[in-house]
């Protein structure tokens, strides 16, 4: 066992893990005042009826099973066979370290589609959804990509999730939005932008965790990830910032923070496949497209509440289609070397897988919801809207006005 390995892996596991809270507050500090609670308990339910799945089947159905498949098979359900002293296929990490590390993204996951659908969905049919979901779209994703299934056989990469994690999570976002349809009163200010900043700040610190730690060990892909990561993110913060005082003749506090997200999403599937070089122009790229792709969803007025399309879905796409261009073997030797190189295959594979990953899970989401329909209603009725989720359906308040 390589013991700096295994203590890296373990913080990289724990920041990820913040990394759900932190989506929660970021969520929370967006929301109406009286739908703070319904939506930050939609990502904390994850931590634990997520971890329950994955424990039960979802690591294996993941991560075993034979090359070139869709899916996993059960061999490893309920952690069978896995001992204290079982290895990962690198050598470095105690297995149970990598099962740790790749449930956390697991839980993250169905917890970024729900900004798109806030006060709007009652709880039982996203216990439905999460369980669903998990199962029959992020589960072989996955498998096809990080468990040596059909798409890494055929030569798809991604490092860290832009095509498993932020392009299924955001247009399986549209598709839910389209199925459930427009709040009834669009009119809604964030209750705390200082609540969405610190959000914001756990997401960045958690994803040096999320893209550096994807290399599951410690060596020089490692530390190109992770700067990869800030300066990526940095740049769309800056950019995002300078298109929307253009358009809207003011910079915007939530705008920065936004475009930070966005340049971490769409760094994500490259952090550790591209030269440092690049950083700044997927970041940059990130930041402008991101945010058009938001002021297009304005226009069709798509009432994804909290812009998870715009930002994790182009986001992920944009990445994704990104590393087809400025992948380098140079940088990582298991990578590929991108369009930039003359590899237009790879740039064809890369595009292609993404635009299959969102479809299916546009399609499979909006079918999901439809069935989940028949056996509990998914949307609230306009009295809860209205009321707020957080007293309709949990009988709480975030915050008591009659306290001093």
């Amino acid at each position: 066992m390589d013991t700096g390995s295994t203590g890296f892996m373990l913080l990289a596991c724990s920041l990820v893990m913040l990394m759900t809270p932190g989506l929660a507050f970021f969520y929370g500090g967006l929301a109406s005042k009286r739908n703070i609670l319904a939506i930050m308990i939609q990502s904390f339910v994850s931590l634990g009826w997520t971890t329950v799945l994955w424990f039960a089947f979802g690591y294996s159905l993941c991560f075993s099973g034979g090359a070139g498949g869709i899916m996993g098979n059960l061999d490893k359900a309920f952690l069978h066979g896995v001992l204290p002293s079982s290895m990962y296929s690198n050598g470095k990490i105690p297995e149970v370290v990598f099962i740790a590390y790749q449930m956390m993204f697991a839980i993250i996951t169905p917890a970024l589609i729900t900004g798109a659908f806030v006060n709007r969905v009652t709880f039982k049919s996203y216990i439905i959804f999460l369980t669903a979901w998990q199962i029959l779209v992020y589960y072989p994703f996955v498998h096809m990509i990080w468990g040596g299934g059909l798409l890494a056989e055929w030569g798809v990469l991604d490092f860290a999730g832009g095509i498993v994690v932020h392009a299924t999570a955001g247009f399986a976002a549209l598709a839910s939005v389209f199925y459930v349809g427009a709040r009834v009163n669009k009119v809604s200010v964030p209750n705390s932008i200082p609540l969405v900043a610190i959000g914001s700040g756990l997401l960045w610190f958690g994803w040096y965790g999320f893209n550096a730690g994807s290399e599951i060990s410690v060596d020089f892909i490692t530390s190109t990830a992770f700067l990869n990561t800030d300066v990526a993110a940095s740049f769309a913060t800056v950019a995002w910032v300078v298109v929307e005082w253009i358009h809207m003749k003011q910079p915007k506090f939530i705008g920065l923070l936004t475009g930070g997200i966005a340049g971490l999403a769409t760094i994500t599937p490259c952090a550790g496949y591209v030269p440092l070089w690049a950083a700044p122009i997927i970041g940059t790229a990130a930041g402008v497209v991101c945010y058009f792709a938001v002021q297009l969803k304005n226009r069709m007025k798509w009432d994804d509440a909290l812009d998870v399309w715009g930002v994790h879905g182009i986001g992920g796409v944009l990445g994704t289609v990104l590393l087809g261009v400025f992948a380098s073997k140079a940088v990582n030797a298991n990578g590929a070397d991108g369009l930039i190189y003359g590899n237009t295959g790879f740039f064809f594979k890369q595009f292609v897988a993404v635009a299959f990953a969102s479809a299916y899970a546009f399609l499979f989401t909006y079918v999901m919801l439809s069935l989940i329909n028949l056996v509990t209603r998914v949307r609230v009725t306009e009295a809860e809207e209205q009321m707020g989720l957080d007293l309709a359906i949990h009988g709480e308040k975030a915050y008591d006005e009659g306290s001093l």
